[in-house]
């Protein structure tokens, strides 16, 4: 990795990948166009739309202020191929991602560009963003809410950058920037690998070469609604609800189980592909953040916290019906602390009691 930007102005490229976006796309341009901070390149890779998206993009190219360049896919490649196909085809000192249906601040790319010019070996940067509806009306809350706690930023910020995200994955695609000169380093983004994306992969891949760092000020407006390939669950009371009453029907107990338990082995095969792949890696890259054996120890730490999880999930479904012959393995989720670890402690334990099971 380079020093640091050259003493010149840096390149600004903005990676955008669409996909029948037409709905929201002309507002996330103009957003672009109004930046206190102009990029030097607009680069757009879209995934054959057969709405009006092609047109949107080239009534914009006539008045930016800046290249648009646009490239058709000849043929689907799904999210991860075509953000890597487009990032491919940046050339700009840091590389900006975006999604189709956001709508930036103003300031978001000078913010953004000034983090990196204070710190010469800061590879990534990140930030919050404000939730809005379809109508662009902000819902009152921040993505952060939901997607990166407390304890996460502090370790991030204290360096632990690598076995955060090795954990889960807390940078959203549409807050980050990267260095471009680690653009050939970080790609190719691994493929079928389950719950990891491109920014997941990006993220933690940066976390071992360069430092990483985060913004608290949300920089963009991060859109829900029904159409998105990715959102958050801002209305967390609905699903809160939802788990309060899975006793009263079994079906919906067993679906939430099975789903959770899916996940947990999603993860840990995710996690065993992903550090396959950095170990193969690491006999070129000069991993300089962290050492090979730090990442067997995150790694079979995080694969046993699955475990118990998928453990947990298990047991809790297959309670007796009987409440006497519950006691035993209440005790022992309790002692073992997985209500605490994996579910609302005392609380899950009291229900999962309590409960009548038909």
């Amino acid at each position: 990795m380079k020093s640091a930007l050259s003493a010149s102005r840096p390149r600004i490229s903005i990676a955008l990948c669409t996909f029948n976006g037409a709905e929201f796309l002309a507002e996330q341009l103009e957003s672009f166009r109004r930046q206190t901070r102009l990029p030097d390149e607009l680069i757009i890779g879209d995934d054959r739309s057969n709405d009006e998206t092609h047109e949107i993009i080239k009534d914009f190219a006539e008045v930016a202020p800046f290249p648009v360049h646009l490239k058709i896919n000849k043929k689907k490649l799904g999210s991860t191929e075509n953000f890597q196909q487009t990032i491919s085809r940046a050339g700009g000192d840091l590389i900006f991602l975006s999604d189709q249906d956001d709508v930036w601040q103003t300031e978001k790319i000078f913010v953004m560009e000034r983090e990196f010019e204070k710190n010469p070996k800061l590879g990534l940067v990140f930030s919050d963003a404000a939730l809005i509806d379809e109508n662009s009306k902000p819902l009152g809350s921040n993505l952060w809410d939901f997607t990166f706690t407390k304890n996460e930023q502090s370790n991030i910020k204290s360096g632990k950058g690598f076995e955060t995200l090795l954990r889960r994955s807390v940078i959203t695609g549409a807050t980050l920037a990267f260095r471009g000169d680690l653009r050939e380093r970080i790609l190719p983004v691994p493929q079928n690998i389950p719950n990891l994306l491109h920014d997941a992969w990006i993220a933690l891949f940066c976390s071992i070469i360069s430092d990483i760092k985060f913004v608290e000020q949300p920089l963009i407006g991060y859109r829900q609604h029904s159409s998105q390939q990715i959102g958050v669950d801002w209305q967390r009371g609905k699903t809160e609800n939802l788990v309060k009453n899975l006793s009263r029907n079994a079906a919906a107990r067993t679906l939430f189980y099975d789903h959770s338990i899916k996940f947990a082995e999603d993860e840990i095969e995710r996690i065993e592909k992903t550090v396959k792949i950095l170990k193969d890696k690491s006999d070129t890259e000069d991993f300089t953040g962290i050492q090979i054996d730090s990442i067997d120890k995150f790694a079979g730490k995080f694969l046993v916290e699955k475990q118990e999880m998928i453990l947990h999930y298990k047991t809790r479904n297959d309670l007796p019906k009987n409440k006497f012959q519950r006691v035993f393995p209440i005790f022992r989720e309790l002692l073992t602390k997985r209500y605490h670890n994996f579910s609302r402690g005392f609380l899950s334990a009291g229900k999962d009691f309590l409960e009548i099971r038909k």
